[in-house]
């Protein structure tokens, strides 16, 4: 009975160190400043200095958010909900709640996309999990107008989810074709099933058919919509300018299934097999890809963008990535495909961080995800925060 109580204490006390505190934010108008990296073929980059502001609080889990052409943000909470910030306040009413969805642990609700003929056909595309044979997921599109979705249409279904493991990212790429991130649905072996659309990066056109070019459409063996295999749970997805190389980020093992770690950054490309589960950490195997950049301890990245704004020219061509376990943003500078500095910024200010990307202010904006089951929230979580210049 001591031993069973010892126990108990123990596991409560991991319990209370795996909360840790509320994170407790900037202080109103502080300012900070980011380091002097190197930026490409060893040029330094100068520092610049910011500060972060609120932009709605009292959200849940806010997974995903797109620009308007507008200027207005539309957004998802993993429950199920699409929201909209206009004129920079949060509109209170949900203006749609998909029908269907699944919410638990990792996944519900995650991404949202534009068209990028949205301007001309109203078109989103909603990524979900939903229950079908199982715990699956479904990326669906929907007219937008005036607050108001209608129409849906089912793009893709019946990807292999759980309720950790599940993606998922669907991005248009600058060829028009949308990009869907793939989970392993806890099941390793799928990774590497080319049966399977588990664990891969998948690729369609706006309609769900499938691009002629495709690097396996004519391979009997391989399901006609991957374009790469080899993924344990890759939530991060945006393309180099210039380049228009795809990068990733991607959680690695978390340790019930390899060793704990190994989370990464990938470039990716058609075709390419990365790894999971043969491969993890900084691994190497003939006919497998490797990582850029490989995190240990887990930083469990959960985003993806580039900087092209004029508002920080500083961080012109920066590559950034939210992480959820590692409580922080981080900026990647690259000269091309080499990563040559990096650097953690806001760390353990905000929590747990989820999506970012660049608005059409050419302010950074981030979600915070501390109302996800894994994290002790402030009274102000779920936030949508934005990091603005200071000159």
């Amino acid at each position: 009975m001591k031993g069973l109580l010892y126990s108990l204490i123990a596991i409560f006390a991991l319990f209370l160190i795996g909360c840790g505190q509320p994170p407790t934010g900037l202080a109103e108008n502080e300012v900070v400043s980011t380091q002097n990296i190197p930026n490409g073929e060893n040029a330094n980059q100068s520092a610049a200095k910011f500060r972060v502001e609120t932009v709605a609080t009292g959200l849940e889990v806010p997974w995903a958010f797109a620009f308007l052409p507008n200027g207005n943000l539309l957004f998802t909470e993993r429950p199920g909900r699409v929201r909209v910030i206009e004129n920079g306040k949060l509109r209170a009413e949900t203006i749609f709640t998909v029908p269907d969805v699944e919410p638990s642990s990792e996944s519900g609700l995650m991404d949202l996309s534009l068209h990028p003929q949205f301007a001309q056909n109203n078109y989103i595309y909603l990524a979900y999990a939903y229950r079908g044979d199982g715990k699956q997921v479904r990326v669906a599109r929907y007219k937008f107008a005036n607050n108001t979705i209608t129409e849906p249409k089912t793009i893709i279904e019946a990807i292999p989810a759980a309720p950790n493991h599940a993606g998922t990212r669907a991005r248009f790429g600058p060829d028009g074709k949308l990009y869907i991130t793939t989970g392993d649905a806890s099941q390793k072996q799928l990774g590497q099933d080319t049966a399977s659309l588990a664990g891969k990066t998948l690729r369609l056109n706006d309609d769900g058919g499938i691009p002629a070019d495709n690097p396996f459409v004519n391979n009997k063996n391989y399901r006609p919509e991957i374009w790469t295999i080899g993924h344990r749970n890759a939530q991060g997805l945006a393309w180099q300018p210039g380049t228009n190389l795809m990068f990733q980020t991607e959680h690695g093992p978390s340790g019930f299934d390899a060793p704990g770690g190994g989370d990464e950054v990938n470039f990716v490309e058609a075709g390419k097999n990365y790894g999971w589960a043969e491969i993890h950490h900084r691994q190497t195997k003939e006919g497998m890809v490797s990582p850029l950049l490989e995190y240990t301890p887990a930083a469990a990245p959960a985003s993806a963008m580039f900087y092209s704004g004029k508002a920080f020219p500083e961080f012109k061509g920066n590559f950034f990535f939210g992480n959820l376990r590692g409580e922080r943003i981080i900026r990647v500078s690259l000269d091309g495909r080499k990563a040559v500095a990096q650097e953690d910024l806001l760390k353990g200010t905000y929590g747990r961080i989820r999506e970012m990307a660049e608005g059409p202010d050419g302010f950074i904006y981030f979600s915070t995800s501390n109302r996800d089951g894994r994290s002790s929230p402030a009274k102000d979580d779920d936030r949508i925060m934005r990091i603005v210049p200071v000159k």
